[in-house]
């Protein structure tokens, strides 16, 4: 029957207010409607009820959705569809949709094309597959596999759920296909990492005539900038202007974004200036790119200007950008105050920007303010986790990161590449072989041995405790090495002084086409040091200049090591004079000291040696230096005036270090060193090895005859 022109009049009053989006503007009409028509609210039509439902969903108020629902005289399907869509629209209700379709059966209504569309929503949402099928064989039941919005439903659903086979096959029957099934299949394909499937479903989108819409352009640059293509983004950038469309701010912040990504930083900024409206989102991204990019003072800056305003407040993504991005600044100028930012704001504790804090407070190197951010965090993540093992590798304290490593194992996490990659390398630095080899085997048994990260690491863990066969015969077992894999391989022929092989294995990166970086000019430079390859030595720090590879400290120190076991000391001096690293001049002044004491060199090692007293006056190992240049030259009255010198300042050169691994304990020890508490027994084993040694000499001796 139709409704009343009463019922008309209210059902417009509800229809006109269809904006409402507030709870209080909702029950304030609510309320309205119940003072001037008792009568219509009571009829038998479940017409008013059912916009009140609908009205109350806007709002996202499912309890006094629900509460008219249950009061709805003679419910009929549209009554059903209005809640059904309300809860499929809640992530935390959604399954509650489910339960209305048995209600539906009892009060002997059928189920429409809108029913299925909500339905699917919600299995899409809460990424149920079972549901989903299950949802899929009533609408094949129904015959509503016909229904283009069912059908794009369906394929949401697929994809969501991660079945882009079933997604394809139902994409491929939809007659007519719109562009909200174009943008329903790309989505799915780019969400389940498809990208350049993605891409391509994009073209043949063109291709078939369907104008993209802004929600298109948007999925196409978040990919773009994703697989870091800046000649494809620049393209949708274009077609974009051309094209005439209403940019919105959510494609802006896709430009934006893209940009970013694709390290175009000045093109981000242009994008970013010329946004009207700035959301939060916008100035995340512009942070994150910078961060990115490592600009880290037009960071602060930006974030500077972003605190300034009143109507946006810096989220845990703002700031976690914001100290990635100074992160490679001093932290007592700019992550130390970021910090306390961060304690006013009460989000220390936020998994996010504990994970930044983290890696800035090892940069900087304190790994003391590192462990206690990481303490902070309750819930703790699997980048945190390795965040704080890669750091401690890096500094290199891997007692500490294998012992993260344990910990991390015991509280149930699954440990993956970098994890692995990052305990390896600790395991290498402190010479660990046993736990080398134990983490090897987790390698193996959670399948990543082939990942190329782990397989340079492993590579670099077994040469470097002495293992090189070992070392090779993973590195073999490398269908395709990338550089890494190769500058482990040749690390560890540097390490051993196999210099020819490293120079062979060198000609074989060329082959392969692939440009040698730092790590490989380095491990050459180092294998011809070690090996008296002068020339080859500055054939290879001529090649990596002219490839525009910088040198780093460590080039510069392999140089001058190499020139001065020569004897080539102007030419060493001469590399020590262009270093540009200030800072690590004072090793290479002791470098050339050093080989001036063996070369018998005084009036160039009295130079290096002043060029480090200057700016350490209280260096012990250069005093030795310098006392044992003036006994190589015979100055004995310099020798006599030096140690009177090194008694006054009461100079000691700090002892070298030495460890060994027994099971489960390191045992650290220096030259007569008697406060370890199994010293006694230490002394005894090596009396008694000392002695098997002598009656082995005597029999050899002895059988001779």
């Amino acid at each position: 029957m139709p409704p009343s022109s009463e019922t008309s009049y209210l059902a417009s009053l509800i229809q006109k207010c269809s904006s409402v989006t507030t709870l209080k503007k909702a029950r304030q009409l609510h309320a309205f409607l119940l003072t001037i028509s008792t009568t219509s609210l009571h009829s038998p039509s479940p017409f008013l009820h059912n916009n009140l439902v609908s009205m109350y969903s806007r709002c996202n108020s499912l309890s006094d959705a629900k509460k008219v629902f249950d009061k709805t005289p003679k419910r009929n399907v549209v009554s059903y569809n209005a809640l059904i869509s309300t809860f499929s629209r809640a992530p935390n209700h959604a399954n509650l949709a489910f339960r209305l379709v048995p209600r539906m059966g009892f009060e002997c209504l059928r189920p429409n094309g809108a029913t299925f569309t909500s339905l699917l929503q919600a299995a899409s949402l809460v990424e149920d597959r079972l549901i989903g099928s299950s949802l899929h064989a009533l609408v094949v039941k129904f015959g509503f596999l016909g229904d283009v919005c069912v059908q794009t439903s369906l394929l949401g659903m697929y994809s969501n759920c991660g079945d882009l086979e079933s997604a394809n096959e139902i994409f491929a029957c939809i007659d007519g296909r719109d562009v909200v099934s174009w943008n329903s299949t790309i989505f799915g394909n780019l969400r389940n990492g498809k990208i350049k499937e993605g891409l391509a479903l994009f073209c043949d989108m063109i291709r078939f005539g369907v104008f993209p819409t802004p929600f298109t352009y948007s999925m196409v640059l978040n990919a773009s900038g994703k697989m870091g293509n800046y000649e494809w983004g620049k393209v949708i950038h274009a077609r974009i202007v051309v094209s005439n469309i209403v940019v919105d701010l959510p494609l802006q912040n896709a430009l934006l974004d893209m940009y970013c990504n694709c390290g175009d930083i000045e093109t981000g900024l242009k994008v970013f200036s010329r946004i009207e409206s700035l959301d939060l989102v916008s100035w995340n991204s512009m942070l994150a790119g910078l961060a990115e990019h490592g600009d880290g003072i037009r960071a602060m800056e930006l974030f500077v200007e972003l605190k300034g305003m009143s109507f946006l407040k810096p989220d845990e993504y703002t700031f976690a950008s914001v100290v990635s991005a100074t992160s490679a600044l001093l932290a007592s100028d700019y992550g130390k105050p970021l910090h306390g930012q961060i304690t006013k704001s009460g989000i220390e504790s936020s998994v996010f920007v504990g994970t930044a804090l983290v890696s800035m407070y090892f940069k900087n190197g304190d790994s003391e303010s590192a462990e206690s951010v990481f303490s902070m965090i309750l819930k703790k993540d699997v980048v945190l986790w390795t965040e704080m093992i890669m750091g401690y590798s890096r500094m290199a304290d891997g007692e500490s990161a294998i012992r993260l490593l344990v910990e991390m194992c015991q509280m149930g996490f699954k440990i993956d590449s970098f994890v692995l990659s990052g305990a390896l390398s600790a395991c290498a630095d402190l010479a660990m072989l046993k736990q080398g080899e134990m983490i090897h085997s987790q390698a193996i048994k959670s399948g990543y041995e082939v990942e190329m990260s782990v397989c340079g690491s492993l590579i670099e863990m077994y040469a470097k405790n002495g293992n090189l066969q070992a070392a090779k015969s993973i590195f073999s077992l490398v269908s395709y090495p990338d550089l890494k894999c190769w500058n482990a391989m040749l690390g560890a022929y540097s390490l051993h002084g196999m210099a020819e092989d490293a120079l062979k294995l060198f000609d074989e990166i060329l082959k392969h086409e692939l440009r040698p970086d730092q790590v490989t000019f380095l491990s050459l430079l180092s294998a011809c040091s070690h090996s008296g390859l002068v020339e080859r030595g500055k054939f290879f720090w001529s090649y990596m200049k002219e490839s525009d590879c910088t040198a780093g400290p460590k080039h510069y120190s392999c140089m001058v090591s190499l020139l001065c076991r020569a004897g080539l000391l102007d030419e060493a001096e001469k590399i020590i004079i262009e270093s540009p690293h200030i800072e690590e001049r004072l090793e290479l002044w002791r470098t050339l000291l050093s080989s001036c004491v063996t070369f018998r060199n005084l009036e160039k090692g009295v130079h290096a040696a002043g060029q480090v007293l200057t700016v350490d006056s209280r260096d012990s190992g250069t005093h030795i230096l310098l006392s044992n240049l003036y006994a190589a030259t015979e100055r004995w009255r310099d020798v006599a005036e030096m140690r009177r010198k090194i008694r006054d300042l009461t100079l000691e050169k700090d002892p070298g270090l030495s460890w060994i691994e027994d099971k489960n304990t390191i045992h650290v020890f220096a030259s007569g060193d008697q406060l370890h508490l199994q010293v006694y027994d230490a002394e005894a084993e090596l009396h008694r090895l000392r002695g098997n040694m002598t009656s082995s000499v005597t029999n050899d001796f002895v059988s001779s005859f």
